[in-house]
Formats: C-alpha cells, structure tokens, sequence
C-alpha cells in the first residue's frame, strides 16, 4: 500500500480534511498508522456481523471507504447475501472498486455515492457498519441518521458502530490524547504531520463521549447496546433492534 505522507511537508494554512484523491491513495497506510488495534476491530466487526447477518437481507457499510470492512466481512457472511456500500468520496469508492476487482470479489455487492449529512436510503438490511464514520457527520444530523438506519433494519438486525470519542471525565482528555499521539509517533509520523492533522480534522471531526453515543443509540429505539471493544478514546460499539 501507499505510505501516507499527506502531511509530510508543511503546509502554509491547513485546509478543512478531504477524502480525495490524495487521501485515497494513501488511506489504507494512513488507518492502520492512525487508529489502534484497526485490524483487530476489522475482525471483530465482521465475526458479529456474520452473527446478525440473515438470508435475503442486505449488509450495509456506511463510509465505507476502500472497502477494507467490506473485505474483511466477505469470507465470514454467506455468499448469497449482498452488500451495499455507501460512502461520499467518488476517489474512495474509486479506490475500493479497484480493491475489489484485485481480490475477484464475486459476491452481489453496489456502491453508492452518498452524503450522509442529506441522506441514508437503506432497506431490507440485517447488518448495518459505520466505522469511524459517524464522528465525521455533524451532529446536528446524527440522529436522523441513526433512524434511518434503524428504520431499514429488521427487527433483530445490527447496527455496528465504531468511533473516536471524548473522555467521559475531562481530566482525562488530555492524558488519552497524548497516548494517542504516542502511538502515532510509535507509526513513524512526525510531530508535523500530527499537528498538521489535528489542525486539518479540528472543524471535520467532532466526536462525542461513550456515554453520548450509547444514549444517542438507545433514543434511536435500539432494544440492546453494548461496547466490545475500547481503547483509550477509540470505541467499539453493537446495537441491535427488538
């Protein structure tokens, strides 16, 4: 894969982040080098969602980006089902169509360009990601988000939902964030290439605490929710509809 050097040399004034082009190339490097454990969760997200998945029903993955969660549900999820990824990036989409024709992906599957903050047309579904994809909605439209998701789900479906998130206790913020920013100094990213980052995705990325989340899923009428898998200021979250 392509290393990330987005943020390499210094730039005058950061821009607002986009998943373009650039970031597309790169971004299978650059998720692995930024979020911990990704891996992990990528398994852990696809053993649960071949739990939930049921026949004739559809997956959805919303931001789905390459197509890594699409991937690495493929060999978990009975072939017949189909998949749906949806994402607001045409370079992602692009990028994962490519990811997918490398790996001869033959499972019934359509990719959507789709801006979350407007719309989530979902139906008939068992399954429903969003990984690392809620935190870049603005949360004046997260809740509608969510019941749509709820919405096309069947009862007993899932909703799987991993994100970034505040400290429940604010004095806890700045330890974790420093962690944080030692894991990725661990990745061989540069204190510029943080900074520049951080200053990139401060207007981009919003996230909320644990327990914000969890409230936002049970007000959505989700019956039952539980996290299974925390580090830090990174969640793991399941929520499955009565």
């Amino acid at each position: 894969m392509s290393k990330d050097q987005v943020f390499k040399e210094e730039i005058e004034k950061a821009s607002d982040f986009k998943f373009g082009t650039a970031v597309a190339t790169v971004f299978d490097d650059m998720v692995n080098r930024s979020v911990p454990f990704y891996g992990e969760m990528q398994r852990m997200m696809a053993e649960q969602a071949a739990d939930y998945a049921k026949p004739d029903t559809d997956v959805y993955d919303f931001g789905c980006a390459t197509g890594t969660t699409l991937i690495g549900m493929n060999t978990a999820i009975a072939e017949d089902i189909r998949f749906v990824g949806i994402d607001d990036s045409p370079e992602m989409l692009g990028k994962c169509r490519t990811k997918l024709e490398e790996i001869c992906f033959k499972r019934p599957i359509e990719l959507r360009v789709a801006d979350l903050n407007q719309t989530a047309e979902i139906s008939n579904a068992s399954v429903a990601i969003l990984c690392l994809t809620l935190q870049f909605v603005r949360p004046i439209n997260r809740a509608k988000l969510l019941k749509s998701i709820f919405d096309g789900l069947h009862s007993g479906g899932a909703l799987i939902l991993v994100e970034k998130i505040l400290a429940e206790d604010a004095v806890f913020n700045r330890d974790f964030i420093n962690y944080y920013y030692n894991y990725k100094r661990r990745n061989h990213y540069s204190e510029m290439e943080i900074s520049q980052k951080r200053e990139a995705l401060e207007n981009i990325l919003v996230p909320y605490k644990l327990s914000e989340n969890i409230s936002l899923l049970m007000e959505t009428g989700f019956a039952h929710c539980e996290v299974f898998f925390k580090w830090y200021n990174f969640v793991g979250l399941i929520a499955v509809k009565k």
